[in-house]
Formats: structure tokens, sequence, C-alpha cells
């Protein structure tokens, strides 16, 4: 069944010495570097196949940057098939024992519904883990299905919409205590060229354009505070994860019109059983508007969150709210003793308020299974192949670089 990648080819992991000292390496992996060579990645495989072995001089164990390149063709339910070349970068800033992992990741996706997708997100640590820099950008032109417009909630009964979007969030914060930090930055949000492309229901292509107009834009500053005890946050082992964002739209600074979002993200990580490679994990994501009306493509939907992750076993925007509350967990566990393939179960429910149909206010349940193939074991990054199911005979497949959170 797992079909979402039907095609990989060139897959490496290599390192690269910008912006570092020759043997600078986190002790925590410089103490399992021997063990670490008993695990295997595609990496590995991709070098036997070319037939170059790994030694004591080989840079991966020098360098601080972890680098996986990965072109591919996949299919999901919101891109159909699409090609996938994508890029993950995995470092540390300094040696210390509990440094954090810094990553960059990237991708440029197209698909057979004419769709692109290039996001480029970075979450860096300075200063010895004193500040954090977080970029999170993304640029999309593509069709899409929307729902609950006006009431509709027939999932046969979707509307489709051309538009372009662009995402610039950016934030700086700082610590104040162990684990703790503070700040803020600002986030912009565009959306333009929106059309209605159904050509078999003009009249309700009239009504629908005329309530979503053609252009939305939001700006405005936001203000953080973080809690995060992860040392790995590509894929987490163990840990706590507390994140509130509270967001103020701003006509002044250009937004369409004034209101108000908090996002509040919690995710806790459990080593289960203690001293095994497996983890459950719980997430916990609310979405909130606090004031104001967000236009329609920035209100709280199904996988809208920054990553996109929300609410598998559904397609994008299934459904849509100004407040959205979210529940998932997931039992991430080995299969492989060289830690090359892995498994997951998950469960999620999600709920929404009732602006756009009375319906969303029921909890909606999504349940699936996965696998995970690594793809660099030094910064633990997988390649991650799931299936969903959700109400009314709704699944499909969703495909990840890293974990789902």
């Amino acid at each position: 069944m797992l079909t979402a990648f039907l095609a990989m080819a060139t897959l490496w992991v290599l390192a690269h010495p910008m912006f570092l000292s020759k043997d600078i390496l986190p002790k925590n992996i410089h103490d399992t570097l021997i063990k670490e060579r008993q695990e295997k990645d595609l990496t590995d495989y991709f070098h036997a196949i070319v037939k170059k072995r790994f030694d004591s001089t080989n840079t991966r164990d020098k360098n601080k940057f972890h680098v996986s390149f990965l072109p591919a063709i996949g299919y999901t339910l919101q891109t159909g098939m699409a090609g996938v070349v994508s890029t993950n970068i995995g470092f540390y800033k300094h040696d210390d024992s509990t440094a954090k992992i810094s990553t960059i990741t990237s991708s440029i996706t197209y698909s057979e519904y004419s769709q692109t997708i290039f996001p480029l997100y970075a979450d860096v640590w300075l200063k010895h883990d004193k500040i954090n820099l977080i970029s999170d950008n993304r640029f999309i032109a593509y069709p899409s299905n929307i729902y609950g417009l006006g009431g509709r909630t027939d999932p046969n009964r979707a509307h489709t919409i051309n538009f372009s979007g662009f995402k610039l969030h950016e934030k700086i914060l700082f610590s104040f205590a162990k684990n703790w930090f503070a700040g803020g930055g600002l986030y912009y949000d565009q959306f333009w060229d929106i059309a209605v492309v159904d050509p078999t229901t003009k009249r309700i292509n009239t009504i629908i354009g005329n309530e979503l107009g053609n252009y939305e834009i939001a700006v405005g500053p936001v203000i953080n505070v973080l809690y995060d005890s992860r040392t790995n946050q590509i894929n987490a082992l163990r840990g706590t994860y507390f994140n509130v964002n509270l967001k103020d739209n701003l006509p002044v600074l250009g937004s369409g019109t004034y209101w108000q979002s908090l996002l509040i993200d919690t995710r806790k990580y459990f080593n289960f059983p203690r001293g095994s490679k497996n983890t459950l994990a719980f997430w916990s994501y609310e979405w909130l508007t606090l004031g104001g009306n967000p236009p329609y493509l920035l209100k709280p939907a199904t996988g809208w969150d920054d990553q996109y992750n929300t609410g598998r076993g559904y397609i994008q925007s299934r459904f849509r709210g100004n407040n959205m509350s979210y529940l998932e967990s997931e039992y991430r566990f080995a299969i492989s003793k060289n830690g090359l393939l892995g498994g997951v179960v998950f469960v999620n429910a999600e709920k929404f308020s009732d602006e756009l149909s009375t319906t969303y206010k029921a909890v909606l349940p999504g349940y699936g299974l996965g696998v995970r193939i690594k793809l660099n074991k030094f910064a633990r990054t997988n390649i991650c192949l799931d299936y969903g199911f959700g109400n009314n005979s709704s699944q499909g497949f969703f495909v990840n670089l890293g974990e789902v959170f």
C-alpha cells in the first residue's frame, strides 16, 4: 500500500565544513559514534552501492553539519502525484552534551494538479542555546478544495479555488531561565489571485467569489513564550515543548482587517519503554481567534498549521472555523535492529467553532499507521510515510521529511 514514494534516487548524507572548527562535535554524539556505526540509514546503503566505505577519517564524523538530500516521486491527498526534492540540514553550534540541534529544511514540490509548494524553515540555536532564531517561510501556488463556506459540509461537494500565497514568519527568542525563552517578531501572510474554478457551478462560483474576494493579507507583530527541553527538534526521544504565540494583525502595517489570534502548542515525549528506541508522543494544538474576524483562508483549518501537519486522515482545508482545538498521540517504534526502518501508529481528534457550520462542533477523529525510513542517522531525520483514516470514508497518504510533531 505504501506507494507514497514510488521512486527514490541520488540519496546521500554528507558533511559540510563551513563555519566549523575541525574536530568539534557534540559530546552526546561523539560518545556514541562507534555505536552509531552499527546504525544504518539510506546513505549507508547508497555508499555501499557505489562501493564507498566509511572509515575513521570520514568527514561526517568530524564536522557539525549533516546534510540530507532527497529527490523523489510521491503521492498525498492534497497534491496527488508529485515530484519532490527535499533538503534537511542538522548541525550543532557548540559541543556541550546537552546542545540543541539546529535545523534548516527546504523542499520544492510540483504536483499533477499544477501545484507548486516551496517551504524554507530554519530553527537555529545560538550562544550556547541562549538565543533561538526561527524563520518559517513558504510560497504556494495551487488549486485547492474548500469546504464549509455558508454551511456546506458535504465532503462530496467541495469547491475548487485557485490562488497563490506567501508566508514570512520571523522570530527571535532569548533565554530567561533554563529551557525558557521569550521574544517576538513579525508575521506576514498574503494570498492573491483567488478565484473559484469549478466550471459546472457558475452561480455558486459567483457567490463564493463574492464572499472570498480575490486578495487577503495579514501583517502584525507576535509575542512568543517558549519552553523547550528537547535536545533534538527533528525527532525527539524525550522532553517537553510548550509554545504560546500571540499575534495582532494591524491595518497600519498593511493588514486587510484587524484581528487577533492566539496559538498554544504543547508536546510531550516519553522514551517508552525506558532505554528503548521507542517514543510515546502527545500533541495539543489550540488555534484561537481572540478578536475580529480573520479572512477565510487565514482562519484555523485542517492542515494549515505552520508545518501543514494537523489532521492526518483528512485532506487539507477539510474543516475550518475561527477556533480550532486539536489533540494527537503517536507511538513510534523500531522495526529493524539497525535503525533503518521504524513504524508509527497514531490517533487524533479535532474540533472547530461553528461560524461556518454546526457540523464542525462535533469531535472529528482520525487515525492511522505509517513507516519511517532513516535518511540521516546523525540528525535523526526520517522519511515519514503515513496512511490515515477519517470520518465519511476519508483516507489517504501523508508524507513528511522529519517527524510530524
